[in-house]
């Protein structure tokens, strides 16, 4: 079993679109996914223009990978390291910490992912 950020099962980010580096909905990761995709954010067009900027579209589909492009509003498994380079320069989206994978601790503090944690 998976663990959220607070200990907790890890609960599912999205499923429409379906998100997850095992595109299962769920922000678990394993070795071989270098970009640590653990974040579950809620997107807006700020981080999407701001992700695109730095070279990675995540606004275009491209069906080949199974991903369908994002808009605002929607949840997807961010790599933790974009969220971080995001929330340093102030575009960083809101966070579903329930479905924020444990592993993302090794990489920031909970209390700063609190400060972007979206509330209910």
């Amino acid at each position: 079993m998976e663990n959220n950020v607070f200990g907790e099962p890890l609960e599912s980010c999205c499923t429409n679109p379906l998100t997850g580096y095992f595109r299962d909905g769920l922000c678990r990761t394993i070795d071989q996914d270098t970009g640590t995709h653990t974040v579950c954010a809620i997107m807006t067009d700020e981080f999407l223009s701001f992700s695109a900027e730095r070279g990675n579209d995540l606004i275009t589909p491209m069906p080949y990978y199974q991903f369908p492009g994002l808009k605002e509003g929607d949840k997807w498994c961010l790599c933790v390291s974009r969220w971080i380079e995001a929330e340093k320069a102030g575009k960083a989206p809101k966070l579903i910490l329930e479905a924020t994978h444990e592993k993302t601790l090794e990489h920031t503090t909970l209390d700063l992912l609190i400060k972007y944690a979206y509330k209910k």
